[in-house]
């Protein structure tokens, strides 16, 4: 049987591996295949094609768009997308930029506890491209001594809606999903457990979402099944993935969650479905 990771991360977005590195795991793992889905951001596809071009592991080109509705952060993966296409990477561009500036308000929340960072170098942690994020901001805490653990950064600051938290920036719901069907690839409704409000889950559904990822580690066997069985009766795809940041989670969660290679079969058809009909062609 040939398996499949898809969700992971490189340090373009929040991981901690290279793209290369990510591959090399991959190979470890005994993995077929992986799809590299960085935060709003495509530039670790083409290093993590020409590694594994050397390893013989298959990637799919993805990318997990930030979705802002009614306050809550929710993601939306985008499978098979044309990575290369310059309007695609502008718009990603857009919301780059406007992550450096959420970065900025935090740092100035962060002051007035006392805590003095440099964004500079929170960006040098960030490796200086692709989406700075909070966990860049927690590794930079961290190393300032702010705090004891990554954790504890998000649990006394920068956790969703802390004393020095800024909503991130994105794309509104129908505008990412429009995105990926323009960039000719399949949208998938990511870890629906982490939204906590099924009732978005079924509003996604009814905008056109083509997937959701029914497999991840946070989310329990039984919470699986649910999501598998909405996917079934909705006719969506049921992907999986292990969500992997490197160490960024703590420990390597490449290949802990995976799904057989059909799965990426049925995402390559749909694809090449939409590619054919145009943008537009999700509903």
């Amino acid at each position: 049987m040939k398996y499949a990771d898809l969700h992971v991360h490189t340090d373009f977005s929040d991981g901690t591996f290279s793209p290369e590195k990510v591959v090399e795991v991959a190979a470890e793992k005994k993995l077929s295949c992986i799809a590299i889905c960085d935060h709003d951001c495509v530039d670790a596809i083409e290093p993590a094609m020409k590694r594994a071009g050397e390893t013989g592991i298959e990637i799919v080109p993805g990318v997990e768009l930030t979705v802002m509705k009614d306050g809550k952060e929710i993601h939306v993966l985008g499978y098979f997308v044309s990575w290369k296409e310059k309007w695609f990477r502008e718009t990603l561009d857009r919301i780059q930029k406007g992550r450096v500036e959420r970065l900025q308000k935090m740092l100035a929340k962060l002051k007035k506890f006392g805590i003095n960072l440099e964004k500079s170098r929170v960006i040098e942690i960030a490796g200086g491209k692709g989406s700075v994020g909070r966990l860049h901001l927690a590794r930079a805490l961290l190393e300032a001594k702010a705090v004891p653990s990554i954790q504890a950064a998000f649990n006394k600051y920068i956790g969703d809606f802390g004393p020095c938290y800024v909503k991130d920036v994105g794309f509104g719901p129908v505008e990412a999903l429009d995105v990926i069907s323009r960039a000719k690839g399949v949208s998938v409704l990511a870890h629906p457990q982490t939204i906590g409000d099924d009732s978005l889950v079924q509003e996604f559904i009814k905008l056109g979402v083509q997937g959701i990822e029914v497999y991840h580690t946070d989310q329990s066997s039984r919470q699986s099944e649910k999501y598998e069985k909405m996917a079934r009766d909705y006719g969506l795809i049921a992907t999986g993935g292990s969500d992997c940041h490197g160490m960024g989670k703590g420990r390597v969660l490449l290949g802990t969650v995976k799904v057989p290679y059909g799965v990426v079969e049925r995402l390559r058809q749909e694809a090449g479905r939409i590619s054919k009909k145009g943008p537009g062609s999700r509903t």
